[in-house]
């Protein structure tokens, strides 16, 4: 089937992105930036304008899977598809996890994966945001798909402080959140922009002399220093980001991701139109 044009600057496209992104011809994407659903088992509520001084909501999505008719299908035509980038992967995982809700949200997300592969640029690369607990399963399928050899990093990203009910977890209290960063192959090194913080104005070298370099590059935990704040903005009340979206990102987060890994002109996908403020 012939592919349609380029997908084009600052557009937006409504439908699953499986069906869109199967329109656009190979190679057609320099960045992807991906957000997906998380399998967290929690419902999202959409929170917008006010009543009574009473903020209003609405169900914006269910991030629970199950395993069903539609799953099943999805994961026998994987099966089945020995020459998909997936396939391996699906029956590995099948077999760990049996005919499960994990495996129901595994094969979707690896028939999309699958398909970012095939658009994203040879000098291309691919920043997966997702949290513990499918991101050892979500890397599996990163492997298979974009191979082991291009995994660059495991980043990790603070939440930020944490108070009120997280605070009475019995246990270790999650507040971090993972990204899976991997190239379509070794040219994307070259492009890749390293990036520092500045210095602080008390900064010294361990001889006690100014410092004389570009600034303290960035490591792959971010958030982790009062030099790299990065705190969520869903911990931040009075932020002039937030829009009321459960999930939203940090523009200083996408910022960050986009300056690194692409350059001026050209085309960054964000397939599962995440909640951030991209004005």
């Amino acid at each position: 089937m012939p592919k349609s044009s380029n997908p084009k600057h600052n557009s937006l496209y409504y439908g699953d992105c499986l069906h869109i992104m199967e329109e656009w011809p190979d190679e057609c994407i320099d960045l992807i930036y991906l957000d997906p659903p998380f399998n967290s088992k929690a419902d999202y509520n959409q929170t917008f304008g006010k009543g009574n001084g009473v903020p209003a909501q609405v169900r914006a999505f269910r991030d629970t899977w199950i395993w069903n008719n539609v799953a099943a299908e999805r994961v026998r035509c994987l099966e089945n598809a020995v020459n998909h980038p997936a396939h391996y992967a699906v029956v590995g995982l099948k077999t760990i996890l049996g005919e499960s809700g994990m495996l129901a949200y595994l094969s979707y997300m690896a028939e999309r994966l699958a398909e970012m592969k095939r658009i994203l640029n040879d000098a291309g690369s691919i920043y997966l945001h997702c949290d513990p607990t499918a991101s050892h399963y979500l890397k599996l399928l990163m492997d298979k798909i974009f191979g082991a050899d291009n995994f660059r990093n495991e980043i990790i990203w603070r939440i930020g402080w944490v108070s009120g009910f997280k605070t009475q977890k019995k246990g270790w209290i999650r507040n971090h959140d993972v990204i899976l960063y991997y190239l379509k192959s070794d040219k994307a090194v070259k492009k890749f922009n390293k990036e520092y913080i500045p210095y602080p104005s008390d900064y010294t070298r361990r001889d006690g002399s100014l410092p004389t370099g570009k600034g303290i590059p960035i490591e792959d935990t971010w958030n982790c220093s009062t030099s790299d704040p990065m705190d969520s903005i869903n911990i931040m009340s009075f932020s002039p980001e937030k829009l009321g979206y459960p999930t939203q990102k940090n523009r200083n987060l996408l910022e960050r991701i986009v300056k690194a890994s692409s350059k001026e002109g050209e085309v960054v996908l964000d397939p599962f139109m995440g909640g951030g403020d991209y004005t």
